[in-house]
């Protein structure tokens, strides 16, 4: 495989004052099985993860990358996946290790590791908050293990509130996935799996509705599911249900108690950046004149191969001015209590003007409200997010 070079267009025509905030993400691309409804980056493990091979990889990507990041500092930083808990906690202390010396880690960073309950020990939590980590998010999806059977999941309902309670004797700062709308899922059976969740009290809940992704098998071969009103209504009851509980809704998916709202989401959700590490990582990083997309080479093997010899693991390219409005928007009308009109300009580079058409006709719609200062999608924006970011498409 040839090198991909990086792909600079000519300096547009934005003015971006200061960086934003950075983040790191750190993709582990191996999973003990692929689930029929994941279309992220993920292989399975065929024997032994070659770990010690992958730190290695990882810690060259960051050193390669380091002249786009030199000098700033970095607010959170998320292991991803695939399942990240499949690595030893030897191996994450080593990764965070690299990073602290590289780069300027703020000493009190939020440091995210997803676990799978499947591969849930108690000893192996222990040594993850040893090595640094201090929030985990948990890949529940369900505590049904008819549903998870269903879903393909590696474990069952038992081992998923065993995962809960083991984590829990370690971090104080946990995330617990959800799904609904799921195979053969009734309202009861939905409510059961979010009071199980409640009734953990997590510090935050993710509650995802089951979509059709292309190219996974559930997409090939789709499996009976709610139909399109019951789906309506189990996401209606969560947002209940979960309001009743103390959980502020602040964004499409996210539930959080009071003060533990995920700040390396918050801070993509905003538009800061990020330099995403591992195979398949997605990164944006902000330069004085331009916003840099990354993709890291998505097959292990090509990643490892390129990262260890220090040659580009990604192909990069300067996101256009005429598209910035719609990233922009893409990532910061997901939050309830949408953003501050002036981080728009402060993120792009570009003046409120640049938008100011769409948003016209998105408040006329009902979609958005406006003040002086902050722009919020209504609830029925938040209803029809898709139809609202239309309307930021540069042919729009």
């Amino acid at each position: 495989m040839k090198t991909a070079p990086l792909r600079f267009a000519p300096a547009p025509a934005v003015s971006i004052a200061e960086p934003p905030p950075l983040s790191l993400y750190v993709h582990i691309p191996w999973c003990v099985r692929k689930c029929p409804y994941c279309d992220f980056n993920s292989h399975e493990a065929r024997g032994s993860v070659p770990e010690a091979e992958y730190v290695a990889a990882l810690v060259k990507d960051i050193e390669t990358a380091l002249p786009l990041v030199w000098g700033r500092r970095v607010v959170s930083v998320f292991f991803g996946g695939g399942t990240p808990s499949l690595l030893s906690a030897r191996a994450v202390d080593d990764i965070l290790t690299a990073v602290r010396t590289l780069l300027p880690l703020e000493p009190l960073a939020e440091i995210t590791l997803e676990a799978n309950p499947g591969t849930a020990e108690a000893q192996k939590f222990a040594d993850f908050r040893s090595a640094g980590v201090n929030r985990l998010s948990l890949g529940i999806q369900s505590f049904n293990s008819r549903h998870l059977q269903l879903l393909g999941r590696i474990h069952d309902g038992i081992e998923a509130r065993r995962a809960v309670e083991l984590a829990q004797r370690h971090f104080d700062n946990i995330n617990l996935d959800l799904m609904y709308a799921l195979p053969e899922q009734g309202m009861d059976e939905m409510l059961a799996d979010l009071h199980a969740a409640i009734a953990f009290g997590p510090q935050h809940l993710s509650a995802y509705h089951l979509t059709l992704e292309p190219n996974t098998q559930f997409y090939l071969t789709p499996p009976n599911l709610p139909d399109d009103d019951l789906a309506a209504e189990m996401q209606l009851a969560v947002e209940a249900e979960l309001a009743g509980a103390g959980y502020e809704h602040y964004e499409t998916s996210a539930f959080a108690q009071k003060n533990r709202r995920c700040q390396h989401n918050l801070n993509s959700w905003l538009f800061g950046d990020y330099l995403g590490i591992g195979a398949g990582a997605h990164g944006k990083l902000t330069q004085h004149d331009r916003v840099l997309r990354q993709m890291r080479f998505k097959q292990p093997r090509a990643y490892l191969e390129h990262a260890l010899k220090s040659a580009s693991v990604q192909e990069s390219h300067t996101v256009a001015v005429e598209d910035l409005g719609f990233e922009f928007m893409m990532n910061a009308l997901r939050l309830t209590e949408g953003f501050p009109l002036a981080l728009f300009e402060e993120r792009t580079g570009l003046p409120p003007t640049a938008v100011l058409k769409a948003l016209d006709e998105a408040e006329r719609r009902g979609l958005v409200e406006r003040g002086l200062e902050r722009v919020r999608p209504t609830e029925l924006g938040r209803r029809f997010l898709n139809e609202l970011l239309q309307g930021f498409l540069p042919e729009a």
